[in-house]
């Protein structure tokens, strides 16, 4: 208990420490450049404390159970030698944490009031609903299929570098055959996947795995998993907005 409790204290710490140049940046424009009284003080100053200490138990959970869950998890079913159910695994982690993911439901809503938009329609609730889900099952389909590709990339000891560079290049064809008006939703799709959950869990899964197998290094060969992560989602929001 007691050991918990200073850990608990050091990622309060951390999370003071990590929040400060936020604080700082937002006082000297607040001070040189907005020059208005700050409004609601109390407020503001009750909310930052709460994010910290938000932060410092999201971090205490994150090590006490999310990273040590996906990092035996997949060492467990490295150990197996399944290869069929750690796919299965990773694209099931990738798959369910996105589509639950609060800031994609925001963005695939979004994007689908512009869409009707551009294209000059009174669309329905039900049809931009429509386009929303098949986004938000886009964006989900690409994370899984990304985890999907990080673990083969890591039990096959793929080149990371070669693989992201091009999917880099196949953003950039993409994107001269994409609608104008998505391409900005696409690009930011790969940004709302890197949550506060799937990043942890897809970390230790990558990190774990590197772990399990000889003549890996967890530095070098665990991580990358969350490139493809964000690369993935791109692409398939680009070729969701080709096809449809």
């Amino acid at each position: 208990m007691k050991d918990s409790l200073i850990a608990l204290l050091h990622d309060a710490r951390d999370s003071v420490r990590d929040l400060l140049p936020i604080v700082f940046v937002i006082g000297i424009f607040q001070v040189l450049v907005i020059r208005e009284p700050i409004e609601g003080l109390i407020s503001l100053l009750t909310g930052g404390a709460l994010v910290v200490v938000g932060l410092a138990f999201f971090l205490f959970g994150l090590r006490l159970a999310l990273f040590p869950v996906g990092e035996s998890l997949a060492r467990s079913l490295a150990g197996k030698g399944s290869a069929f159910w750690l796919i299965t695994f990773a694209f099931v982690l990738g798959f369910g944490t996105t589509i639950a993911e609060p800031a994609l439901i925001a963005v695939a809503a979004e994007a689908a009031r512009v869409a009707a938009d551009a294209q000059e329609i009174a669309a329905t609730e039900a049809a931009m609903g429509s386009y929303a889900l098949g986004l938000r099952l886009t964006v989900a389909l690409a994370v899984g299929a990304a985890l999907v590709l990080g673990v083969i990339r890591i039990l096959a000891n793929w080149s990371l570098p070669l693989l992201i560079i091009g999917g880099y290049i196949l953003v950039v064809l993409l994107t001269g055959l994409a609608p104008p008006e998505i391409i900005g939703v696409a690009y930011d799709s790969g940004g709302v996947t890197t949550s506060t959950v799937t990043v942890p869990l897809v970390t230790a899964l990558g990190v774990g795995l590197a772990s399990s197998l000889k003549g890996r290094n967890p530095m070098t060969d665990g991580f990358g998993l969350i490139a493809f992560a964000s690369l993935m989602p791109i692409l398939f929001v680009l070729i969701y907005s080709i096809a449809i």
